[in-house]
């Protein structure tokens, strides 16, 4: 057995220490952030996480600036030491000043030219999504619980002596705990051998006067297997959550790519049909924040020092259709209209990863595009 900080916590779900969680190897625990102005007009787009691995020993995170359109990744992993308490890696740290409500991130990478002091705060109760599970014939593919949450920012961040003041500034968070495929990848192939299909769309969104999120996960047919819409009110609680009934999307593909050109939701109640129409704006690569990257994906061995790295790229130079490109983050501007004409405006971002086949969007294969 091995005593760590968390086992001073009532937080135990298994009769041992917090150290250990569960038996499967690739249990993680994961926090994300992003962040953009509301102004449409000002440019500049964040991006933290960090996500520990327990079975793995490995705690890993990082931090991305996108503006001008360049985004700036700084990457950095060490080894866990079985301590989950300890939220530092290397230049990058985040604090829960209170639980649910209000985080703190800090970065301090000097050799790097990098540097930030953020601050989030909730601008309502977080929304728990529901459950995802999937498997892959007999193996489990994803078991996970996450919470999202909107907020407000303060603080300021700083990239290569250009210090911006991000006060003002919204965006999301989550934090997203269980199984999915992390570390190297397994040697063993499936039985019988199953094509790559996975098809995922997020939209968190800051509105006037509340927050809204819809997800969705599909088969290759287009069937939902996970799928939500809620708004909850701008400083809502617990009990102020409310599902939509049903929830469908357009999406026109941009040619040559799997990234939307144009995308809207269709939410439908007991008032009628909400139509919410987004915006597609500037493109934030995810593997910036390690999702697919052939050398930093989650988990990945670095050794047990501190290993830290700069990353430069330009993603409107990048190939689109390679394997490590599909995953993105689209800012958008969001405009949504209720059943009685009401119109509310905010920001937010299209979550976008398309592989394998879609039967609505026209795709038949692992890779092919629009």
């Amino acid at each position: 057995m091995v005593l760590t900080k968390g086992d001073d916590f009532p937080i135990h779900q298994t009769p041992e220490p917090v150290a250990y969680a569960g038996t499967d190897r690739n249990f993680y625990d994961r926090y994300f952030f992003n962040g953009y102005a509301l102004d449409a007009d000002t440019d500049g787009f964040f991006a933290v996480a960090m996500g520990v691995y327990p079975h793995l020993n490995v705690i890993d995170a990082a931090f991305c600036w996108l503006i001008g359109g360049k985004q700036v990744n700084l990457h950095a992993s060490r080894g866990l030491g079985m301590e989950r308490m300890d939220t530092r890696v290397g230049p990058i740290g985040i604090e829960v000043i209170e639980p649910l409500r209000q985080l703190r991130v800090t970065v301090a990478a000097p050799e790097q030219g990098i540097a930030a002091d953020i601050v989030f705060t909730g601008r309502a109760f977080p929304q728990e999504e529901p459950r995802f599970i999937r498997r892959n014939g007999p193996r489990t593919l994803m078991d996970v619980t996450r919470l999202t949450q909107n907020g407000r920012y303060q603080g300021w961040i700083e990239v290569d002596g250009t210090r911006t003041d991000i006060s003002g500034w919204v965006g999301t968070r989550d934090r997203s705990w269980g199984v999915r495929p992390i570390g190297a990848p397994d040697a063993q192939p499936h039985s019988p051998p199953l094509p790559p299909q996975f098809f995922w769309l997020w939209s968190p969104c800051v509105m006037e006067g509340g927050e809204l999120y819809c997800h969705t996960n599909d088969d290759a047919h287009g069937r939902f297997w996970n799928r939500r819409a809620t708004w909850r009110p701008e400083g809502g609680g617990a009990d102020d959550e409310h599902h939509y009934d049903a929830a469908d999307y357009a999406i026109e593909w941009r040619k040559g790519t799997r990234n939307a050109a144009r995308a809207a939701l269709s939410l439908h109640d007991a008032a009628g049909e909400t139509r919410v129409v987004f915006d597609i704006g500037a493109t934030f690569m995810m593997l910036g924040l390690g999702y697919g990257h052939p050398q930093w994906a989650h988990g990945r061995h670095h050794g047990e020092a501190v290993t830290v790295e700069r990353e430069d790229l330009v993603p409107a130079e990048l190939d689109p259709m390679l394997p490590h490109h599909l995953h993105i983050q689209a800012l958008v501007g969001v405009t949504m209209t209720a059943p009685d004409g009401t119109v509310k405006r905010g920001r937010g971002v299209l979550e976008q990863l398309v592989v394998g086949p879609h039967a609505p969007s026209g795709f038949h294969a692992a890779l092919d595009p629009a």
